[in-house]
């Protein structure tokens, strides 16, 4: 084992490293893996996770314009820097983003429990400079786009969990596990349960889950809300997770089956039943939203 850890310790580093070897925050270094600019591998060692080939890292700092091209593409901003970027107003902004047109790829909570949406400035630039745009950036706002405002939509938080559900799968590789419980992070654990009844695969699936943004402190507000963000909460979204959940894990099934371990009925019992819906799962269920407090305008 400690010759396997040696080699390993040689050939690739610690994504702490490799942040500080590409000249990256360790915020900016996980939203490059996310979106597939530092390639990474499986921990070897034995310490689960992944790790960064020196291959790879000597490749993109040999790469013309390195670190800043590198920092660039993976540049967020908020709602005021992007209308800024893009020459609108940030009321404007702000109702692109809730129809769905501009996808955030990062949030957090501020002090007050608002919930600031971060984008890729690269993707802002993008969309601006497309002439196709050009209609829904100045003058007055497209009647559909106003309606749909009107009537409470925001498509943000959808948006942020169809792409990070992308950014597990490529993470996840081709580990049918790791796939499944990527599907699995961004659904109630009621659906979950229903999905996959056999309280064994519930239980290597939460093995296999997948790191999520920080919660807060269990049971907290800012706790609650950020719950609320990460899980799927509208029928059809929750519809196409769940099939894709019952898929990935017919997969899984084939390819790894799970063994239950020694004396398994003893501990499966309270994972037979399953679990509470929560408030979440309960106000979806009839028809309501929870209130998740204030968030960006």
């Amino acid at each position: 084992m400690s010759g396997t850890i040696a080699k390993t310790d040689r050939l690739t580093c610690a994504p702490s490293r490799a942040a500080r070897e590409l000249d990256l925050k360790r915020s900016e270094f996980d939203l490059a893996v996310n979106l597939g600019l530092v390639r990474t591998v499986p921990d070897e060692g034995g310490g689960g996770g992944r790790r960064v080939a020196r291959t790879e890292i000597d490749r993109l700092r040999a790469e013309e314009g390195f670190p800043d091209q590198l920092r660039q593409r993976v540049a967020t901003v908020g709602t005021n820097e992007g209308a800024e970027l893009m020459r609108v107003t940030p009321a404007r902004f702000t109702s692109l983003a809730r129809f769905g047109l501009l996808v955030p790829v990062r949030f957090y909570l501020n002090r007050y429990r608002t919930v600031v949406w971060l984008y890729l400035a690269e993707e802002l630039r993008q969309f601006a400079t497309e002439e196709s745009n050009a209609r829904l950036l100045t003058g007055r706002t497209p009647t559909p786009l106003r309606e749909a405002l009107k009537e409470g939509l925001d498509r943000r938080p959808r948006n942020w969990r169809g792409r990070h559900v992308g950014f597990l799968l490529r993470q996840a590789g081709d580990d049918p596990w790791a796939h499944a419980a990527a599907v699995a992070c961004l659904l109630d654990t009621a659906d979950v349960a229903e999905v996959v009844q056999d309280p064994c695969e519930r239980e290597h699936l939460n093995r296999c889950r997948p790191r999520l943004p920080a919660r807060g402190a269990p049971g907290s507000p800012a706790a609650e809300l950020v719950e609320t963000l990460m899980t799927a909460s509208e029928p059809d979204e929750v519809a196409w997770f769940r099939a894709d959940l019952a898929h990935t894990m017919e997969t899984a099934r084939r390819e790894r089956p799970v063994s239950p371990p020694p004396a398994a009925e003893d501990r499966s019992a309270p994972l037979d039943q399953p679990r509470s819906p929560g408030l979440l799962g309960r106000l979806r269920r009839r028809g309501r939203r929870p209130r998740a407090g204030r968030r960006d305008a």
